[in-house]
């Protein structure tokens, strides 16, 4: 059992009110908090030892490449990663996608097909598409159905010995959907595909093994995981990203540079040009640190009490509806109230101190499918409790009964 209270200590944010209101911050989904700890690694990097890594031989130079190094490994424990070198510390989730479309430019050829799902942030497709106008290749997508679920016997129809590549989330962001990645990584390589999975949102929720699931590459975002921002992870299989080329010219991913040739450094060097966040891997491996200790058994656990209990609150008032109503979902409601904007319900939860996410998500297709301009999300961690759902429950039957 998690003694939710005393977890609420460590973030200080969570005592903070807004518009006069104690927080409720339910917009984990987008970002979560930051632990007292975390804050504290950042404010000793920068006091005690900030300099550039790699490169110096002085002393706060080496202590900053240590730490930084050590991040890098407890990162690599924690998604259980072969070797070190196949983590790539980059900003973020975003970047981490790019660089594997990029290097991917190469590999394909007109008439190839890359397989994407509806479900899908913007981030996992448009750099697919900007793929697909570079070198020919056709794009696929995985359909949905009403309850947020992606239709596996489609999937396994469109796949095909042109399939060279599918990307697919691990969790929705805008339903919740935990989705059968380990369906889909084993179908897509009986076809000789590789796959890239999403896990910016079941990073927070759940302890990927990336050699169990044998997944080809793996991005994450720290911010998702009390880290900062600006910090996230691209795991490749060693092979893989021995085969994509750098993504990024300039100092430290160089081996020699004169003016008639330039050649490369091994991994992950290759790919990790310039100086880096160097603050934000160390405190995203300070962050993982955290989580662990709280142990994410007991996060999942805790987090279901959550997503049933606030689902079963929010039903009860008139004409709300949920979208994202699979069985293997994770701790977001997305919802709507008949007749009433998602927005105009946002607006005026904020003013009764609660933070939810309204629009949609990054995830217009889902909204096109629904045939709805968004939804409000509420998206639960586990620092949060009943009583700030109740809190919720409250502020969005006051906001229906004002705008009806």
């Amino acid at each position: 059992m998690l003694n939710v209270q005393k977890i609420r200590e460590d973030f200080p944010i969570l005592k903070r009110q807004v518009n006069g209101k104690p927080l409720v911050y339910f917009d984990n989904a987008a970002t979560s908090q930051t632990p007292q700890v975390v804050i504290d690694a950042i404010v000793d990097y920068y006091s005690n030892y900030n300099a550039n890594i790699h490169r110096g031989v002085h002393s706060l130079s080496q202590e900053a490449t240590d730490a930084y190094e050590k991040a890098r490994k407890k990162i690599q424990r924690h998604f259980n990663a072969k070797h070190a070198h196949e983590i790539i510390l980059t900003s973020g989730t975003t970047h981490s996608i790019n660089i594997v479309a990029t290097g991917f430019t190469t590999l394909l050829s007109e008439g190839d097909e890359i397989i994407v799902s509806a479900l899908e942030h913007h981030s996992n497709i448009v750099p697919w598409q900007m793929l697909c106008e570079r070198t020919g290749a056709v794009l696929k997508v995985i359909p949905m159905n009403q309850e947020g679920e992606l239709l596996m016997e489609r999937y396994d129809q469109l796949l095909s010995e042109k399939t060279k590549l599918v990307f697919v989330n691990h969790i929705s962001n805008a339903l919740g959907t935990i989705n059968p990645i380990e369906y889909i990584i084993n179908k897509a390589h009986e076809v000789g595909a590789a796959v890239l999975i999403d896990g910016a949102q079941s990073c927070p929720h759940i302890k990927p093994d990336v050699q169990a699931l044998d997944a080809d590459f793996y991005v994450a975002s720290a911010h998702k995981l009390c880290g900062p921002t600006g910090v996230g992870l691209l795991y490749g299989k060693e092979a893989w990203l021995n085969k994509l080329p750098p993504y990024q010219g300039g100092g430290e991913m160089i081996d020699q540079v004169t003016f008639e040739k330039t050649t490369y450094a091994g991994l992950p060097h290759k790919f990790e040009a310039g100086t880096p966040n160097i603050c934000g891997v160390i405190a995203f491996g300070t962050a993982l640190d955290y989580m662990n200790t709280i142990g994410f058994d007991a996060i999942a656990s805790y987090e279901k009490e959550l997503l049933d209990y606030g689902t079963q609150q929010l039903l009860q008032i008139d004409g709300l509806k949920i979208y994202g109503t699979s069985v293997n979902k994770t701790s977001v409601i997305s919802f709507n109230i008949e007749g009433i904007h998602p927005y105009d319900i946002g607006s005026i939860v904020d003013k009764l101190g609660v933070a939810v996410r309204t629009g949609h998500h990054c995830a217009q297709p889902i909204m096109d499918f629904y045939k709805i301009p968004g939804t409000v999300r509420a998206s639960f961690s586990f620092y949060n409790t009943k009583e700030e759902i109740d809190i919720l429950v409250n502020s969005v039957k006051k906001a229906a009964t004002m705008l009806r």
